[in-house]
C-alpha cells in the first residue's frame, strides 16, 4: 500500500520510494540543469531494502514515485536457520518465518527480541531491539 506520491526531485538522501516495484534507500542523487527545451533530470541511486539490489534509474525531476508504508513491530527469535529466522509477534502472538539482513547474520539467537519491519506485504528483520525485558 503506498503511503503517498513524491517528485523524484523532493527526495532526499536516505528517503523510501518504490523503484519497479521494490522498496528501495536513495544512495545518492544528481540533478542536472534544465535545458533550452527540456527539463531537470535526475539521476538516482537506490539500494532494495529485501533484495539488497543496487538500481539506478534516470528520470524527469518532476517524475512522481511512490513512498511505501512502513510498520515497524516486535518478535521474539524462537528459531534461527541460515538467512531466516522464526519469530513470534509481540503483539498478535503469530509465527512467522522472516529473512534478515547479511549485516545481522551469525548475530541472532534465540530468545533475542528483534525490530522487524512489514513493506508492502514483504517482511523482513532489521536490528536486534534494544532494551529487551
Amino acid at each position: 500500500m503506498v503511503y503517498k506520491f513524491i517528485e523524484i526531485g523532493d527526495a532526499k538522501i536516505g528517503s523510501v520510494i518504490l523503484i519497479e516495484g521494490a522498496a528501495c534507500t536513495v544512495k545518492s542523487m544528481d540533478v542536472s540543469k534544465t535545458g533550452k527545451h527540456g527539463h531537470a533530470k535526475v539521476r538516482m541511486e537506490a539500494v532494495g531494502i529485501i533484495d539488497g539490489k543496487k538500481r539506478v534509474i534516470v528520470k524527469p525531476g518532476s517524475e512522481k514515485f511512490g513512498v511505501p508504508m512502513i510498520e515497524k513491530k516486535r518478535g521474539q527469535v524462537l528459531s534461527v536457520s541460515e538467512s531466516k529466522a522464526s519469530i513470534m509477534d509481540m503483539e498478535s502472538f503469530e509465527t512467522i518465518d522472516v529473512p534478515f539482513t547479511e549485516e545481522l547474520s551469525g548475530q541472532i539467537k534465540e530468545g533475542d527480541q528483534v525490530e522487524y519491519w512489514v513493506i508492502e506485504g514483504e517482511k523482513i528483520i532489521k536490528r536486534i531491539a534494544q532494551g529487551a525485558e
